[in-house]
């Protein structure tokens, strides 16, 4: 395999970091500690190492992590003799290498999520509180695919799909039947939706002032990041610059208005799930994390006005080492970052905060109850690893939308890591582990690698446009598919360990109900709404958006007022911004 980072590969320096005076330095091993260790691990690699790996493993091909990267047979001291202790540092203190809470979980237990939405607004909302009712401390709301495109239920590029992959959302209307019943200031909502993230904000932030909370009260998250959809996912619908404006719009509208809401999910997740590996992961999702911020700072936001509300998303997948070192880097890499090349002066601004999804990619449809060790895994990479929020896939994801006892048990491994494990008992359990701080070492330099390069074109815009993250996770892909394929990387129940006959499993159906259901109160709306008010928030609405000096956010809240749905809401951007076109990448 195609490794990201070869377990010799020189390592190039950090980006510009003050260094410091040797006597402000505080090395780990003593010279004569090191010296003797050196010795030691000489003679096991000659005596010990070599005999076996003269021979070919006959129980395994391949020792690689699951992203092709070369591991250390037996990590020591010398893998980390010249890391300054204030590079890994006290919990709570820059870097943030163990963690951006002094007492890690004992001051606070992460965010229990389970991803939600299917079928029609109700059938979602009983879900909700059928979550909420067995103890899940967050809510996460999924839209089904003609919401992200910026499509009504009634557009014919939505039939088949209502509902589907997600909960139908066209109006207003469809969002207060949503949260009915759950008071939106005392639950965290997060929302996985991007293109149309400013009129999903509109809506939800309309439900909160119907139900009378207070928009400066209100916390939650908005995944809002463009530029991996452009990258992974593909649910895009203007191009790069004004899909940018319209993020920068938001920074500005909640930093005023909704000053406790996370603006944005810099989603990392999407580009692991499209076959990067962990470190291209880290790499480009703390890049499109610059990007905005450089937005941001170009739309004439003082830094640490937005960046403390901005908040990550990653992946973790099988190899529980490389996860743990994966997020342990990137609070380290963000705070260098954030205070060396941006000049935050808010501490906050440093701090990278960020929550966890378990490995969609992973999970198989033969013997899928196998999923259920899988996440447990990955979900223990995650607190390991300092997540503030977690959402656990449900074993039968790769088959539909999760039934109910599915959902459970995805939220029962959380309870049970959080509550019996005894992983939360100290911050940072693997803090000071040889191959961990090595690994997590290895992370923030190739990351710092994979910026420069991204530097080089311009940015992440541009680097886009070039096609380069794109050609990076394509050869990833590849590499690890031709690794499976070849059995050099074991997948259990699909190129091992396979049953002649699989047991049936009875997954979620959503049957077409859902789509008359949806269609008779979309025509309800339309026949009752005051036509006159929308028709000239509309226009109101495109003439901000023409306007570079606008900020469309109160326009777009006005028109989610008067019952605009998505669709005639993203129908006037794409008048003003037209619709964006892969160009053809080989």
């Amino acid at each position: 395999m195609k490794n990201d980072l070869d377990y010799k590969t020189k390592l190039v320096p950090m980006p510009p970091v003050e260094a410091k005076p040797p006597e402000q330095q505080l090395p780990l091993f003593s010279a004569e500690a090191i010296a003797g260790i050196e010795q030691d691990e000489k003679k096991w690699r000659r005596e010990v190492l070599e005999p076996v790996t003269s021979k070919k493993a006959p129980w395994k091909k391949d020792f690689t992590t699951v992203s092709g990267m070369e591991t250390n047979p037996y990590a020591t001291p010398l893998n980390i003799a010249k890391q300054d202790y204030y590079e890994i540092a006290n919990p709570g203190q820059f870097p943030y290498t163990r963690g951006i809470h002094p007492t890690g979980y004992r001051g606070k237990l992460w965010t229990m999520r389970q991803f939600a939405g299917f079928g029609t607004a109700a059938q979602t909302n009983e879900r909700f509180k059928y979550l909420l009712a067995h103890g899940q401390t967050g809510l996460s709301t999924a839209f089904h695919l003609p919401t992200l495109y910026g499509y009504d239920s009634d557009h014919h590029f939505s039939a088949g799909e209502v509902g589907k992959c997600g909960v139908a959302v066209d109006t207003l209307s469809d969002m207060e039947t949503l949260f009915d019943g759950i008071n939106l200031e005392d639950v965290t909502v997060s929302m996985t939706i991007n293109s149309t993230a400013p009129i999903l904000l509109a809506m939800y932030l309309a439900v909160a002032e119907k139900q009378g909370a207070d928009w400066k009260k209100i916390s939650g998250t908005l995944q809002n990041d463009i530029l991996k959809e452009y990258i992974a996912q593909k649910e895009y619908i203007f191009p790069p610059r004004p899909s940018m404006r319209l993020i920068t719009d938001i920074f500005k509208f909640c930093a005023e208005s909704v000053p406790k809401y996370n603006t944005i999910s810099i989603s990392g997740y999407h580009i692991r799930e499209a076959g990067s590996t962990a470190l291209q992961e880290l790499a480009f999702t703390l890049r499109d994390g610059m990007e905005y911020v450089e937005y941001g700072v170009r739309a004439g936001l003082d830094v640490d006005d937005f960046a403390p509300r901005l908040s990550f998303f990653f992946n973790s997948h099988n190899d529980l080492f490389e996860e743990v070192a994966k997020f342990r880097a990137a609070r380290r890499v963000w705070a260098k970052v954030m205070r060396d090349r941006y000049h935050a002066k808010d501490p906050r601004s440093w701090m990278l905060r960020f929550h966890t999804q378990t490995a969609g990619c992973s999970l198989t449809a033969q013997q899928p109850y196998n999923n259920i060790v899988r996440v447990a895994i990955q979900g223990l990479a995650a607190v390991l690893g300092g997540t503030q929020s977690l959402h656990t896939n449900s074993l039968d994801e790769t088959l539909a939308l999760p039934t109910e006892q599915a959902a459970r048990i995805a939220l029962r491994t959380q309870q049970i890591i959080a509550h019996e494990s005894g992983v939360i008992n100290t911050v940072d359990p693997l803090g000071g582990s040889y191959y961990v701080e090595e690994l997590t070492n290895r992370m923030e330099q190739g990351c710092f690698e994979y910026i420069e390069k991204i530097d080089q074109f311009g940015g992440m815009v541009e680097a886009i446009e070039a096609g380069f993250p794109q050609r990076e996770i394509w050869d990833a892909s590849y590499q690890f598919q031709r690794s499976v394929d070849s059995g050099e990387k074991i997948v259990v129940g699909v190129n091992a360990f396979q049953m002649e006959q699989e047991d049936p499993y009875d997954i979620l159906y959503i049957d077409e109900s859902a789509t008359s259901v949806q269609l008779e109160r979309l025509n309800h709306i339309r026949a009752t709404r005051d036509q006159q008010k929308v028709n000239d928030a509309l226009q109101a609405l495109r003439n901000a958006a023409a306007d570079p000096n606008a900020n469309t956010m109160p326009l777009i809240i006005d028109a989610v007022k008067v019952y605009a749905t998505v669709g005639e809401i993203s129908d006037a951007f794409r008048d003003v911004f037209g619709t964006y076109q892969e160009p053809a990448l080989f």
